[in-house]
């Protein structure tokens, strides 16, 4: 779809695929394992959006990646994280979690909490240089930060201004928090980059769109956005090369 010159697609939440195997329930955003869509395979660098839950005492035992960045925002819950680089650690609603997968790296991602689901968010993005040495980063997120104002959690490597984790990528990802009926600009961080955002909860409208709990519109072009609240949301952006 195109309006003023800006170029963009909206996802809504009941057009992704799906998976229900009883421990996990997971919606893909992007073509992923039994799911293939064509037309959903990437966008640009971005290669993986999953919203998974994951029932108590389940999760992802170990498991290869390579040539990959990984990164993981539990909404809801704790992970049990361990990997062959010796790292081991709890992750919880509030913090992100990243992972360079480089040369190869072996991982386990477990919901230890006999009681409570775990509800993440799993994000690949594909990497500008390959076979790096594997590396891990974790990090609380200030969730007063994103109040009415755009949090930078990641960035890409060598960038000294904004406060998120690196990767090696030129990505850059935002949360908010808007109050109804508040609005806030977005501007695309580099020429030939693309925005994907996606809501996570409430209601947004942008480029004339209401979009709601899930839904997500992705812009292929570098661009101003303004996005307005019509109720208490919560939103992630992703801003990635298109060029992929």
């Amino acid at each position: 779809m195109k309006t003023s010159d800006t170029i963009y697609t909206i996802i809504r939440a009941n057009t992704r695929g799906g998976a229900d195997h009883g421990w996990l329930k997971a919606n893909h955003s992007f073509s992923f394992a039994n799911y293939y869509n064509p037309e959903r395979v990437h966008f640009g660098a971005l290669r993986v959006l999953n919203d998974d839950w994951v029932a108590p005492k389940e999760g992802f035992g170990k498991h290869p990646h390579d040539n990959m960045e990984i990164i993981t925002i539990p909404l809801n819950g704790e992970l049990s994280h361990g990997d062959s680089m010796g790292n081991s650690s709890v992750i919880t609603a509030g913090e992100i979690q990243v992972m360079s997968a480089g040369s190869g790296v072996f991982h386990s991602e477990m919901n230890n909490n006999k009681e409570v689901a775990a509800e993440l968010l799993q994000i690949w993005i594909f990497p500008d240089r390959k076979s790096v040495e594997p590396r891990y980063d974790q990090r609380k997120i200030d969730v007063s930060g994103m109040k009415n104002r755009l949090l930078n959690i990641i960035k890409p490597f060598g960038d000294n201004e904004e406060e998120g984790i690196w990767i090696y990528q030129q990505s850059w990802f935002y949360l908010s928090e808007l109050e109804k009926g508040k609005s806030i600009e977005y501007i695309t961080k580099k020429e030939g980059n693309g925005v994907y955002l996606f809501v996570i909860e409430g209601d947004i409208s942008i480029l004339g769109n209401k979009l709601s709990r899930r839904d997500a519109i992705a812009v292929t072009d570098s661009v101003s956005l303004e996005i307005t609240s019509e109720k208490d949301a919560k939103f992630l952006i992703i801003d990635v090369p298109m060029k992929w």
